[in-house]
């Protein structure tokens, strides 16, 4: 037997123990960034997918799409709009973002899970009622158009789903009360169906190696630890939204969260079966060593 043969062997000794524990449980993982650009990473997490439903676990994709829409709105000559992090959605813009979210980016994710083997379901927020969503404001209070944050999720479609095997894809589309279809952010949008589902894990896949502080990765820290770190000068850009919506799931029972690079090859299968994991762990409160 080769090296390679030998370590492949233990890799499959050291997930042994990981498998049992975490049958039939949900692991919800937000899917977006450059990672949806890469054709051999895109390949790589699809693989990863499907072997999680083959070896007993109920895998939950929710995915953004900010990059491609962008994209799509410059073909038809129109500026794209941002008001703290978040796009500004006119009528037209909301009419794309649905068009590239629900048509484009989930058939292909579905496509390619489907390629790999897998049984996968592409879903809106809007199917079965699935998010119930309101509009909201700017922090100063400047209307962003169409734009909403989860107000209530109902999982009932995901149960059924998950029951007979199937893996649900979810774009990030809401509706309100009124009828109006709206743009949700998918970070919070990936939180809201962990906390629904009782999720074991949520998993935030990102281009960097988690959360960093004064330039060293945080490997692990517990939810008043977190709190604390919002307000700290090194949590900005996409990674502030992340902890936040890392803390609400926490507080809504979640078992913990992790964000974890995604460029990783087989990242989601490191972070799940092996010992010491990647990336930043996020639990309610930290055991003693």
């Amino acid at each position: 037997m080769s090296n390679q043969d030998s370590n492949r062997a233990k890799i499959l000794v050291e997930a042994l123990p990981y498998i049992r524990r975490f049958q039939g449980q949900t692991v919800v993982i937000k899917y977006g960034g450059s990672l949806m650009y890469d054709e051999e990473r895109k390949n790589s997490f699809a693989t990863d997918i499907v072997l999680l439903r083959y070896v007993g676990l109920n895998p939950i994709i929710v995915h953004g799409g900010g990059k491609e829409i962008t994209r799509w709105l410059e073909k038809i000559g129109k500026a794209s709009e941002f008001c703290e992090g978040l796009r500004v959605t006119d009528a037209e813009t909301m009419e794309v973002t649905e068009m590239v979210l629900s048509g484009k980016i989930n058939s292909e994710i579905v496509s390619l899970i489907n390629m790999k083997g897998g049984k996968a379901v592409g879903l809106s927020g809007k199917d079965a009622n699935l998010f119930s969503a309101r509009k909201i404001r700017s922090k100063d209070g400047k209307d962003l158009g169409f734009v909403g944050e989860v107000e209530t999720t109902d999982t009932s479609i995901i149960n059924t789903l998950a029951k007979d095997g199937y893996i649900p894809v979810i774009s990030c589309i809401g509706e309100s009360i009124d009828g109006d279809t709206l743009n949700l952010n998918a970070d919070y949008a990936a939180s809201a169906i962990a906390s629904a589902t009782n999720a074991l894990k949520l998993i935030y896949l990102t281009d960097v190696d988690g959360l960093k502080i004064d330039g060293s990765l945080v490997s692990e820290l517990d939810l008043l630890a977190a709190e604390k770190l919002l307000a700290h000068p090194d949590v900005q850009g996409g990674m502030k939204p992340k902890l936040e919506c890392s803390i609400a799931a926490i507080k809504n029972k979640v078992g913990h969260v992790q964000i974890i690079n995604g460029t990783l090859e087989h990242s989601v299968l490191l972070e799940i079966f092996t010992d010491h994991g990647v990336g930043t762990k996020i639990v309610y409160t930290r055991r003693e060593s």
